[in-house]
């Protein structure tokens, strides 16, 4: 198991306070040594900030791109490896929110360590369907605008995500005082759990004990750390994240205990019993702390789906007994606005309805059609196939939901 990062959260201000990224200097070299010395490797320091249009509040939707770009210069300087500017809020009226989303496109393209994100859903408000189609509109322009859409890595659609999440491209800060939390990357855990054990129950357990124990490790380093850095520590985001290697494969775990491949009669079965052992387990936890299924960030995902032994609709399927939506997912070039907002309607259905927190991080990649394989040269990517969405969706359909929307919110409290 390794710590994917430790996310610092902060209120930024524009001009830039260099003295808070000094702060974040500070906790992440302290972190990577002491949990260095607790046997666990931090992969990357973190920084997310309130919402980029609070942060810019007063001034004109083109600064963020400076920004962006500011922000980026200033992390590197202080060894800060991503920064997060959260999301435009659908809570802001429709124009406010297609102000800033406009932008987005233009600030990933300007950067390679900045990430942004579009809020589509809250289980209070609902679902907006102005920003679906602007986070749609922002999809397709980033895979236009950077080489083989990879821009579209450091931009998702949010639905009902909370601030804290230390994942990106979720994460924002939510204001008050500064904090930190710990994303994990640790599907190897189940891998193990489940490969040595007699019989589910058993391996149920293993898990248990396994992610308790790395707990301990983790919170007993972050309380020294807040402590002595004047951080508030939010928690674990004990997520079973994968690396694109067998064993470190959330999919080879799942198959592990079916018998089966990925995708296959039993898998959902599979990811439901993963995501109740995360809740059976101990420990202060943030975030997701959920199953993560991203498909071009896990071996055995990326190799099922060139078998095509699940879809889109699957994966949404797995998503509502565990965590996080639709994750890496590769798309045609030529994809539509209309397929992409459909695909984050579905998405933010499921957030409202069951309130969860999907995400949706969708990939056109031009040039590319239907079955053909990835090829990113990525070393946090294997090779997946291409999904195609089902059918061109009809027109005006975002209109109608529109219209029925307050019912729709309604039925669905």
């Amino acid at each position: 198991m390794k710590i994917r990062s430790v996310t610092c959260f902060l209120e930024q201000t524009w001009p830039l306070n260099e003295r808070l990224l000094a702060r974040v200097t500070a906790l992440g070299q302290a972190a990577r040594e002491s949990f260095a010395r607790a046997g666990l490797q931090v992969q990357s320091i973190r920084l997310a900030t309130q919402p980029f249009p609070d942060l810019l509040r007063g001034r004109q939707p083109q600064m963020a791109i400076l920004l962006a770009s500011s922000l980026e210069a200033a992390c590197q300087a202080h060894s800060v490896d991503y920064c997060s500017l959260g999301p435009a809020l659908a809570q802001h009226s429709d124009a406010e929110v297609a102000r800033w989303v406009e932008v987005i496109p233009h600030l990933i393209q300007a950067t390679e360590t900045i990430f942004a994100s579009v809020q589509v859903a809250t289980r209070e408000a609902g679902i907006a369907p102005a920003a679906i189609e602007l986070a749609a509109r922002a999809i397709k322009r980033i895979s236009e605008r950077t080489e083989q859409g990879f821009g579209n890595l450091r931009f998702a659609a949010l639905a009902n995500c909370a601030p804290g999440f230390p994942f990106f491209p979720v994460a924002y800060h939510g204001g008050g005082p500064p904090t930190f939390a710990i994303a994990t990357e640790s599907a190897d855990l189940a891998v193990t759990a489940f490969a040595d054990a007699e019989d589910w129950n058993d391996g149920r357990k293993r898990l248990v004990e396994a992610i308790e124990s790395h707990a301990r490790r983790i919170d007993a380093v972050a309380q020294a750390l807040a402590a002595e850095h004047g951080f508030r520590f939010r928690g674990i985001d004990f997520s079973l994240a994968p690396f694109p290697e067998v064993e470190r494969s959330i999919g080879e775990a799942i198959e592990r205990m079916t018998g089966g491949r990925f995708g296959e009669q039993g898998t959902l079965f599979a990811v439901a019993t993963l995501t109740h052992c995360l809740r059976a387990a101990r420990f202060q936890r943030c975030g997701f702390s959920e199953v993560m299924l991203p498909v071009l960030e896990d071996a055995v995902l990326a190799r099922r789906s060139a078998e095509r032994t699940y879809t889109l609709d699957s994966l949404l399927l797995y998503s509502a007994v565990c965590g996080t939506g639709l994750d890496t997912i590769p798309l045609p070039g030529e994809v539509s606005e209309a397929q992409l907002a459909t695909i984050l309607l579905d998405v933010a259905t499921l957030a409202v309805s069951l309130n969860k927190p999907p995400t949706a991080r969708l990939m056109p990649i031009p040039g590319k059609t239907a079955s053909d394989l990835t090829d990113f040269g990525f070393s946090y990517f294997a090779p997946g196939r291409i999904f195609e969405p089902l059918s061109q969706p009809r027109a005006r359909v975002l209109e109608r939901l529109a219209s029925c929307h307050p019912f729709y919110m309604e039925e669905c409290a």
